[in-house]
């Protein structure tokens, strides 16, 4: 993970999770303790004092006890380039990405372990797309690297797992750029809220328009009204959001 991370030794890293800190000393290892930085998050305390105590000789490496969803990405290097690296809870996979993807201070890339299947949904194409891979696309060019076998983890879980690389636009080089983000991923969530469905049902639904308008823009915005939402690419998602702007 480290080397798909492409660390460097003046890299500003932000860990979530470093649990026993297995991956963290890889981190720690590759940095320049005088001009780089790592700020592991942990929630669980009974883990910190051993933390603490194991990289006690390393002051560029700071833990922080926190809910990481509770914590501004943009409070840790003071405006600083950073990357995101962890092995992240499955069970708040896509909080966790949304926290840093949607903050004011994003990271450059996030590298991450995922369980395979959410892996393979941030970076699905159509006619397989969701909510999660057109979120993800949206702010950065997902790749899977790596699968990760249930034998590698003591002990093993249930499911396979796979690292992604995620490589974060600079806003001016984002594939699609509405005028509204939150307008933007109003429309994507109401297309998605109805799971096969067609495009005219579930966004005059989800936005509470008169399917006959929805049918229009739609056609305005060179979209078939009876495709579904999952065959959409991001930029005809884009086109629609265009259509819609109320």
């Amino acid at each position: 993970m480290a080397e798909v991370a492409r660390v460097k030794p003046d890299d500003c890293l932000v860990e979530v999770g470093p649990g026993l800190g297995i991956l963290t000393e890889e981190l720690a290892h590759r940095l320049d303790p005088r001009t780089g930085r790592l700020v592991a998050i942990e929630l669980d305390d009974s883990l910190l004092p051993s933390l603490q105590e194991r990289f006690a000789s390393q002051p560029h490496i700071n833990f922080v006890h926190a809910d990481v969803l509770d914590v501004s990405p943009g409070d840790f290097f003071g405006g600083q380039p950073y990357k995101l690296i962890a092995n992240l809870p499955y069970y708040i996979t896509s909080a966790i990405l949304r926290h840093f993807l949607e903050a004011d201070a994003r990271p450059q890339s996030l590298t991450v372990m995922v369980q395979r299947e959410v892996a393979e949904r941030m970076t699905a194409s159509p006619p397989d797309m969701g909510l999660l891979s057109v979120a993800t696309q949206f702010y950065g060019k997902p790749k899977i690297v790596f699968r990760v076998p249930p034998g590698a983890f003591n002990p093993p879980p249930k499911v396979e797992s796979a690292v992604v690389h995620i490589d974060v636009y600079s806003p001016d080089r984002r594939p699609v750029k509405p005028k509204s983000e939150q307008h933007f991923f109003k429309v994507v969530q109401a297309g998605f809220s109805q799971k096969r469905k067609q495009l005219t049902n579930t966004l005059a639904s989800g936005l509470s328009l008169p399917k006959d308008s929805v049918i229009a823009r739609l056609q305005q915005a060179a979209i078939e009204p009876t495709r579904r939402a999952e065959t959409l690419s991001l930029a005809e998602w884009g086109q629609v959001a265009s259509q819609l702007e109320l």
